[in-house]
Formats: structure tokens, sequence, C-alpha cells
């Protein structure tokens, strides 16, 4: 209770200094509120120096009070959503140090180094990050392999593998080395590391419109300036008829003012922030930072998903766990020439690749005596490989040695063949390993797909969401992987470019794509979809090129992100219908009240029966504010977002806040009305 209460003041004392006129003017439609607010001051001000004014001092200065509280209160929802990841900010910050690094003079862990403040690391540094040790800054892990605590930025307090090559390569600054060391190379500049980025999107500093909230922005803009040259000719037009009439009155300024603010739609306006806040606070708290908040409202239109498999649908851990060798070929030279050509791939699988061939007997490798050319593994090519006198191995998937092979006018014997499809059956990957020309067998190298991950899928399709793993496997284990992992379809032996194109044909045929991805290899693909989630695991350009982080790694968080920017889009389609709808019953209730001294036959109009003009007018602008108190929560919460179809959800929609907004006003400003009647207000 004392941490609510704590928030609530914070976020109080927030709205009372957010109450200065250029601040109020990034929002149209309370701009124009607060213009009324000080407005009705000054004629309350006036009219107890003597000024007639065509109203009492207390019914303008109520107006004027609850005019003010309908201001403070559209800040308060602002200043609560924003408050509510002000905590989560500070744990950041405090991660955020100025750590003492050592800079590198070369690429060796024995190389001498600087002692260097990480605020003076700039781009391309390398620095040694031994056991105990802070991470100065984010950077890509180019040697070494170390345990992390990475529980300040992520709250998992299980430590994880950081490693040169493959995906695991990438470290956030403020995190700490447990075991072991690492060389890494510096990726962000001061002031815009991957922390900072966070601390500014949690606290608001860089929170922009997206284009829907500026196109709704711009019509409640329109509305409110319809309703100002509205009211302001109605003062010179009553004048003129209360004039010919010798028997009407002009409508006093104090409830043209009070008129004007309860026909401009300000519950929307007062909460459309708000509501852009708490949808990014909520992608916070599932552990996801988005750096775009277009992104989290295209999560909630988004129709396809494409998932990388390795380390997203699966562990990413594979692992060789045989060698297949082609008939006439002894296992022993199968596991010598596998080893030597993947020496130098420096991804897990081959690294597993020569512990395997070591456990069968093979011994350290001595690469300076080799004498040869070690090629290392490209996802362009998908081989590696030595040149040795006298052999070129090289090891790498089926279809690219293939090619391999039919270049150098040789082909892959069937035998060899049966063994790759046997293996993708299995759902495993199959690796081809060649000798010159000769084809000497293949390498198993298994995979596990991740628990609970089908049953996520099965809830993607039914919000109506078609799942896409693309993966560089063969089209045979590629479909083993699919079915297991229960996706919609598949992009096998895809290569950075395939996976682009695959985007790019989605969006022709007017889908929104949204990719998780861990990888270097993914970030074309992730900078082309709407949505890109890129693993917290991955590498730096995945990340950069990603326009939100899943600090978990955990690719089914796609469906709180799909849920969280549905929640989104219906939170501000739910209130902007509320708000339309709950206006029509305030024009019903100020209408007459403003207009019957100008020509009594509109009391007609008085279809709820208020008791006065004077109760009717000031328990409209008190429901006005009121309501946005009462709306407040729901902006923070959001509306529950349910797996249904477009049309059960507009019906909804129309049903209950449709009908309710009209309902509610109706009910609002009577007990109001009665209240101050009660009260002697007339």
């Amino acid at each position: 209770m004392t941490g609510r209460r704590d928030l609530l003041l914070a976020a109080l004392g927030s709205a009372l200094r957010r109450l200065e006129p250029l601040r109020q003017a990034r929002n149209p439609v309370m701009f124009v509120t607060w213009i009324g607010a000080a407005f009705t001051t000054l004629l309350a001000l006036a009219a107890i120096a003597g000024v007639a004014i065509g109203t009492s001092v207390a019914f303008t200065g109520a107006i004027a009070v609850w005019l003010w509280l309908t201001v403070l209160f559209a800040n308060l929802g602002e200043a609560l959503a924003e408050g509510r990841g002000r905590a989560h900010a500070d744990a950041l910050r405090r991660a955020r140090r100025d750590t003492p690094g050592k800079r590198l003079h070369a690429a060796r862990r024995d190389a001498s180094f600087d002692s260097v403040p990480a605020s003076a690391l700039m781009p391309g540094d390398l620095v040694l990050v031994e056991e105990g040790a802070l991470v100065p800054a984010d950077g890509e892990v180019i040697e070494g392999v170390a345990t992390v605590d990475e529980s300040a930025i992520t709250g998992e307090s299980a430590p994880v593998i950081r490693e040169s090559g493959g995906d695991r390569s990438s470290v956030t600054g403020g995190t700490r080395v447990l075991s072991d060391w690492l060389i890494c190379r510096v990726a962000s500049r001061p002031g815009d590391s991957f922390l900072d980025r966070m601390i500014a999107m949690v606290e608001g500093g860089r929170r922009r419109m997206t284009p829907n909230e500026s196109a709704l922005n711009t019509l409640l803009a329109a509305l409110t300036i319809v309703f100002l040259l509205a009211c302001a000719t109605l003062v010179p037009i009553s004048g003129y008829a209360a004039a010919e009439s010798g028997t009407g009155r002009a409508v006093p300024l104090a409830i043209v003012v009070a008129l004007l603010v309860c026909l401009i739609p300000t519950t929307i306006g007062g909460l459309l922030a708000a509501i852009r806040i708490a949808g990014l606070d909520r992608m916070v708290r599932h552990n996801v930072v988005a750096t775009s908040g277009k992104a989290v409202e295209a999560a909630g239109d988004v129709d396809v998903l494409l998932l990388d498999k390795t380390g997203t649908i699966t562990l990413g851990a594979r692992q060789a766990t045989r060698f297949l060798a082609a008939p006439g070929v002894g296992d022993a030279v199968l596991a010598d020439a596998a080893q030597l050509a993947s020496l130098a791939d420096e991804t897990p699988e081959g690294r597993s690749i020569v512990v395997l061939a070591k456990q069968r007997g093979l011994r350290e490798r001595d690469l300076a005596g080799l004498g040869g050319h070690f090629v290392p593994f490209r996802a362009q090519t998908r081989m590696s490989g030595a040149d040795l006198p006298g052999r070129t191995l090289r090891k790498g998937a089926a279809d690219a040695v293939r090619a391999h092979v039919a270049a150098r006018g040789a082909a892959v014997p069937a035998e060899v063949d049966a063994l790759v499809l046997a293996v993708a059956r299995h759902g495993s990957t199959p690796l081809v390993v060649v000798e010159n020309e000769r084809v000497l067998g293949v390498i198993e190298l298994k995979d596990v797909v991740k628990g609970g991950i089908q049953e996520r899928f099965a809830e993607l399709r039914r919000m109506g969401i078609r799942t896409v793993m693309i993966t560089g496997d063969n089209p045979v284990t590629a479909a083993a992987i699919a079915a297991e992992a229960g996706v919609d379809d598949f992009l096998a032996e895809a290569t950075p470019e395939a996976k682009l194109e695959l985007i790019r044909e989605y969006q022709r045929k007017g889908h929104l794509v949204a990719m998780a991805g861990d990888g270097t290899n993914d970030a074309p693909a992730l900078a082309q979809a709407d949505v890109a989630v890129a693993m917290n695991t991955g590498t730096q350009a995945a990340k950069e090129a990603g326009n939100m982080v899943d600090l978990d790694s955990n690719p089914t968080k796609l469906v709180e992100i799909v849920a969280v920017g549905k929640q989104l889009l219906m939170t501000r389609g739910a209130l902007t219908t509320f708000s339309i709808a709950n206006d029509v019953a305030k024009y019903f209730a100020i209408l007459p009240a403003a207009l019957v001294g100008l020509d009594p036959n509109l009391a007609a109009l008085d279809v709820m029966g208020l008791h006065a003009p004077g109760t009717a007018i000031l328990a409209a602008v008190i429901f006005n504010a009121l309501v946005l108190v009462a709306l407040v929560p729901l902006a923070l919460r959001g509306v529950r977002s349910r797996a249904r179809g477009a049309a059960q959800v507009l019906r909804t929609n129309l049903l209950v806040y449709g009908l309710g907004g009209l309902v509610a006003p109706f009910l609002g400003i009577k007990l109001l009305d009665e209240l101050l009647f009660t009260l002697g207000v007339r």
C-alpha cells in the first residue's frame, strides 16, 4: 500500500508540474481546456471586482475549478503511466555504471592494455573482461567463452553463456562475467548503449506518436477547432438575437466556455498519452523493450510471423552426435576429415564436431604445423574447410557440398544421399564431408525444439496469425522440425536474401509481418519486418536491426507481444468510442441549459428533466472531469484482448463502450444535477 501511495503522490506532483502552458500545448484538446480554465478564472476574478459577466461569482468559480481539475486529471493519467515504469528505469540506471575497462592494444588476452572508464570507450575498441568484472559497454565477443550474470537487465538469476562466433556473442554493458574471460569489441557510443535506450523508453523520454496516433490527434484537433469556431460565433449571434427579441439574453462567457469543453472530445484527448505509455510499459513488464511505439501498435495487426529456427524455435545448441561414413570409407577417415574441415568453424556446431572427433580418439591439432589454409564457415557458402597440401576438405550443408562437388566435375553418391535423407527424416541436420572430389560421409547434428512451443503456436493460430519457420536446413529436415514445432509453413535452405524476399513477398500481398531472430544473418530480414523482435542472447547486429528486444530470449513471447499490441489498439478504439458516445449525451444536458435564456422553447430538448440551467451546466462539467478519473485505470490496465475475429470485437466494442458511453452520462449528469440541486445550487 505504501508503494502505491508513493506512486500516486509522485504522479500528483508531476501532474501539477505539467500544468505549465508549453507542456499543455502538445495536446490540442487539453490545451483548449487549459485556456478555458484560465479564462473562467479571470472571469471569476472580474466578477469579484464587480464587473458584470452574466453569471455569479460562485458559479463561474465552480466552472473554473472543475476545468482545472479536468486538465489535472488528464495529466495525472499520463503521470501514473510514466511513474509505473520509473522503478524499472531506476533499477536499470543502477546497472549502468561508468566502470573501468581494460582496453587492449591487440586482440590477445596477454596483450598490453590501458584501464579507461566506460565513457571513454568508442566503437571498435577491444576490451578484456575477466572473472568478476563488469562488462563496460555493449559489444560482440570475439574471443573466449564465459558465463555472464544478466539479472540486472533481464531479472533472471540464472547465468547465461556468452562466446565468440555463433548467435550468443552479444554482451550488454553493466552485466557481470562470473567465470572465465571474454575479449569484446565495443559496439556502442557513450550515452547510446542498450541500457541507455531502455531507460529512455521506460521513462518516456523518447516516446513518439505513431502514425495512427498522429492521425487520431489530427482528428481530435479538427473537432476541437470546429467546436471552438461554433462556440466563438455563439457569443455575437446570441447577443444579436437577444437584442432583436428584447426578451432573451446573450449566452454568458462562462457558459460558452463550459459548453465548449463539454463539446470537444476531452475524454479520449486526455487519456491518449496514458494509453500509449501504458502500452509500452506493459511490454517492459513482459521483459520486452520496444524501441519504437509504431512497432508496438503494428504488433496488434500482425498476421504473419516468421521465426528463425535455430535459437528461436529450437534451443539452438545443435550438437554433432554421429559420423555416418560412406561405403568404403572408414569411420576414422571420416572423423579426421570432419575435424580438419571444422577447425576454422567457430559456430557451436563446428566446435561440437571437433569435440566428437576427439572423443573418437583423434588428437589435438597443431594448426601452424599443418601448413594449410583454413576456410571459416560463412552464411553465404554454408561450408567450412581446409586447403592442405594435396587435400581440399569441405564440410557443410548437403546442397552446398553437392554444388561444390558438381563444380569439380563429380557427384554425390546415391548412398550418401540416402544417409542425408535418413538423418533429415529424424529431424536432425545432416552435414556432408568431402575430400577433393570424394564424398566421405555425413555428420548428424541434433537440435531440440523448445518446450511448450506447440501450444503457443496454436494460440497464435487462434489469433489469426500464420507462423512460418525459416531455416538453412534442407527441406526434409525443415519439414520434420516444422511438424514437431507446430508451425503453419517453413522456408528451407534460407539465405539472408531468401528471408528478406519472403518478407517482402508477404508485405506486397498486404500482410503485416513480424519476425523473431537472433543471428547476424537475420539482421536484413529484421530490418525489413514490420515488427522485428531480436533475442537478447543474439548478436549485436540483430539487436540493432530489431525494433524490439526480448530480454528473456523466448520466441513464444510473440504471443504476449501481439496481445499487448492488440490490447493497445482495442483500448484506444474503445475509449474513442466511449468518448464520442459520451459527448452525445452531454449535448442533451448542456445545450438546452446554455441556450434556454435565448429561447425558452429550447427547454423542450431537456430530455433528462434537469432542475435548472445552472445545475445542468455544472453537472455536465463535473461529469466531464470525473469520467477522466474513472477511466484512468482502464487506460493503464488496457482492455482485455481475446482471440476473436475482428467483426466480433467490433460488435462488443460498440455494445459495451458505445452504448455504455451513451448511457453513463445520462445517469451521471442526472445524479450530479440532483446532488447540486439538493445542495442549493441554482
